[in-house]
């Protein structure tokens, strides 16, 4: 009779390992991980016999430092608190930082957790962690008490091993899935129909622009580009030129500030011998230049009053008169205009006249900051640096994540043209360390601070304020050991808030 209900006991156990297994491989249908983790842990938890259980996944691979991707069974919202707190210190913490599980009989006794309060005050007793990933734990399965008296057994943790390692591809699969779509390229449209390979980003601020550059190109009309200094204008009026039926043209480039306000208009429109001091010979202009492609006029709000009606009759009737000419020249030349400024206001101020501003700004494009594409600064960044190693003939250099953070930190006022600069001298001077890495020493040689981030001393409003915050949450991830949680809620803010300013500051829970 024993050995009959042994063999009925044995056979319930290779049944429910065969369904386990078999439950298992049905879950690589998912396509969204919340669901997976959902379906996971009451797999795991059914299987072992556990009265709670945890599972988070990082969303980065960082072993549970991203919030959101995570589930419970059987835990109540500070049960959820407690567990999470481990992942600095405690059972979680040991399981990620050996890559192996961790099996207890009792945390209450175990002289590795019983010194922690929430395992005092929750009379914590059996537990099994297992992380998800050997190699670079994703996360960790946890199971806490057991229905039936008695710890988890090796059975148990062979099936939350094998699980884990299931799960970890699983997830990792799915986490790359959902990176993608989170980082989707929202430029990837507009340059399917634009040629465009020297604007670097994806953001959706640049995106809203090459819409505009695309529309703009194929036709005959008039484009203003309007946006601070170093936002890139330049750029995107040889985008216009490249897309439009002058491509094969010349695209002839005159900035306005950079020329005397005498020598301006002879350098637009030529002069003949004698028209003024320097004029010995015939002098042809930058719109003779251009036939039959495109002149750039960047600060056209530069431009004096008597240039201002030349271009204006240009415009209208495509002929202009060299200076010290008295027979018109025809020109077949497309005019894209840029500013820094407010033409409108130089209208106001009749610094500018209102008819070429209209003629001009048929098709205006408003170029964004750099502030306002932040998200592209880790692909400028890695753009400069390649091509100040091949301009420079160096080895392939690379920004580490602090150098990279720092980058995001500061402010750039002088926007793409002044962190462009900045990168070239921070990999010249990597490059005489002979170091491959480049550190926000490199960045801001003379800026560094204690903190180190190479942010400047001599901050300003926005940056201070900024590390203020990193202050204030570092001091409360101390007070409160690392609890996200209850850092929010001394704080008064979200914990999703919490997560963002740990990943912006370049915190851990650790650093508190």
């Amino acid at each position: 009779m024993g050995t009959d209900n042994g063999s009925c006991h044995d056979c319930d156990r290779l049944r429910r390992v065969a369904d386990f297994y078999r439950s298992v491989l049905e879950l690589g249908v998912q396509q969204e991980i919340q669901p997976l983790l959902e379906q996971a842990l009451s797999l795991i938890v059914g299987i072992a016999g556990a009265r709670r259980g945890y599972i988070e996944i990082g969303e980065d691979g960082d072993g549970g430092e991203a919030p959101g991707l995570s589930v419970a069974y059987g835990c109540t919202d500070d049960d959820v608190q407690d567990i999470r707190a481990s992942f600095s210190t405690g059972i979680i913490a040991e399981a990620i930082a050996t890559r192996e599980t961790v099996v207890t009989v009792s945390a209450l006794d175990d002289p590795r957790f019983k010194k922690r309060r929430s395992v005092r005050r929750n009379r914590i007793e059996a537990v099994l962690c297992a992380p998800v990933g050997v190699e670079n734990p994703l996360g960790v399965i946890y199971l806490q008490d057991r229905v039936e008296p008695g710890p988890f057994s090796e059975g148990d943790r062979d099936m939350a091993e094998v699980f884990a390692r299931h799960l970890a591809t699983l997830t990792d699969r799915l986490l790359i899935l959902r990176k993608q779509r989170n980082e989707a390229d929202a430029t990837a449209p507009v340059r399917k129909k634009l040629r465009a390979e020297g604007i670097v980003g994806r953001s959706a601020a640049l995106a809203r622009v090459l819409e505009h550059v695309l529309l703009a190109a194929p036709l005959n009309v008039g484009v203003l580009l309007t946006g601070p200094s170093g936002t890139g204008k330049t750029q995107l009026a040889r985008v216009i030129h490249n897309n439009g039926p002058r491509a094969a043209g010349p695209f002839v480039e005159i900035n306005c500030a950079n020329v005397a306000e005498t020598l301006l208009e002879s350098e637009l429109f030529g002069a003949l011998p004698g028209a003024h001091s320097t004029a010995t010979r015939k002098m042809d202009g930058k719109l003779a230049a251009a036939e039959g492609g495109t002149l750039f006029l960047d600060e056209v709000a530069l431009l004096h009053s008597s240039a201002q009606a030349k271009l204006l009759q240009f415009l209208h009737s495509k002929e202009y008169y060299p200076l010290g000419g008295t027979k018109a020249v025809r020109a077949d030349v497309r005019i894209v205009a840029a500013t820094n400024v407010d033409l409108s206001d130089a209208v106001a101020r009749r610094e500018f006249r209102d008819d070429l501003y209209y003629r001009l700004q048929v098709l205006p494009v408003l170029v964004p900051s750099l502030a306002e594409r932040l998200e592209d600064i880790g692909d400028l960044c890695s753009h400069f640096v390649a091509r100040a190693c091949v301009t420079h003939q160096f080895p392939q250099l690379s920004m580490s994540p602090g150098a990279l953070r720092a980058a995001r930190l500061v402010e750039w006022p002088g926007n793409i043209r002044q962190l462009a600069n900045c990168i070239e001298a921070a990999v010249i001077r990597a490059n005489g360390e002979g170091v491959l890495v480049i550190e926000p020493k490199h960045l801001f040689p003379e800026r560094r601070g204690a903190d180190n981030t190479g942010v400047s001393a001599q901050v300003t409003y926005q940056e201070a304020m900024r590390r203020c915050q990193c202050e204030v949450l570092r001091r409360a991830l101390k007070e409160t050991e690392g609890n996200v949680s209850e850092a929010a809620l001394r704080l008064d803010i979200t914990r999703s808030h919490v997560y963002n300013l740990i990943k912006t500051c370049g915190l851990s829970r650790q650093d508190g």
